[in-house]
């Protein structure tokens, strides 16, 4: 199933797509994409799309889940990335934290921070957990995800890496985290690790891989996590990106106001930005 949230930012309402690619309302059955009801959404299969009510029109997306407690994102895991970055591929997971308020819908515009002059994109896919992971097993960790997002974790590289080296001030400005459209129930994911994935700015090409060649794999990149905190319900993992981003182009290319950024992730949808100053 792909659920999603529409509506003004604040005020958004759960739903679902349909077959036709039509909203329909869920808010008879549950309050909100968020807690306990993300880890029993099968609950919610049974019921007929036909059945709800329609919603008309063409109204906001927000992000596919509420009450994010954590955005945690994974950095260097695309071997090619890495190498574009100047940078080896770490032992371990690379991990740094996104603020929640970052967070925003899949169509809201990247909002270029006063002072930036290296506003960049990522395409990546994201991982929305269901239940309660705490010293998981890989073997186990799917069982705790309650559905798959495209992610931009749209970054200043200046602020990342030129201002003593702390990744989150960098990763953390004001709509620097669009996801959804949807939230995409893992049955509807033949499998995570082949999904292609794309990116455009201004309609030219810029990033174009695959799920892949991530080097941590989405069960141990959970399992990895939980050794170190508790991942909750509504936590996001966004898993890192391919090749392709402005920082690594020689020379280096950033986002200016006025620019159109697209990108998707096959079976999961797209997203569409428009880039403004703060």
């Amino acid at each position: 199933m792909k659920f999603l949230r529409y509506g003004e930012a604040g005020a958004e309402r759960p739903g679902l797509l349909d077959r036709d690619g039509r909203i329909r309302d869920l808010s008879d059955h549950i309050d909100d994409l968020r807690g306990a009801v993300l880890g029993d959404l099968a609950a919610l299969s049974g019921l007929d799309p036909a059945s709800l009510p329609l919603v008309e029109g063409a109204p906001r997306l927000g992000p596919p889940v509420a009450g994010t407690g954590k955005m945690i994102c994974i950095g260097l895991n695309y071997a090619d990335h890495a190498a574009e970055s100047g940078m080896a591929v770490p032992p371990e997971p690379v991990i740094f934290m996104k603020a929640t308020s970052a967070i925003c819908g899949p169509d809201d515009p990247i909002v270029i921070p006063r002072g930036s002059e290296k506003t960049d994109w990522e395409v990546e896919l994201a991982v929305i957990i269901g239940k309660t992971a705490k010293y998981v097993g890989e073997a186990e960790a799917m069982d705790h995800v309650a559905g798959f997002a495209i992610a931009n974790d749209v970054s200043e590289r200046a602020f990342q890496a030129e201002r003593q080296g702390q990744w989150t001030k960098g990763k953390s400005c004001d709509n620097f985290g669009q996801i959804g459209p949807w939230l995409v129930t893992p049955d509807e994911v033949a499998d995570p690790q082949a999904l292609a994935m794309w990116l455009k700015v201004n309609g030219e090409t810029r990033q174009n891989g695959s799920t892949a060649t991530m080097v941590y794999k989405v069960p141990f990149l959970i399992h990895y996590l939980s050794q170190f905190m508790s991942l909750h319900p509504g936590d996001v993992i966004s898993t890192g990106t391919p090749p392709g981003v402005g920082m690594g182009m020689k020379p280096p290319r950033y986002l200016k106001a006025g620019d159109v950024v697209e990108l998707g992730i096959e079976g999961l949808g797209s997203q569409r930005q428009d880039v403004v100053a703060d």
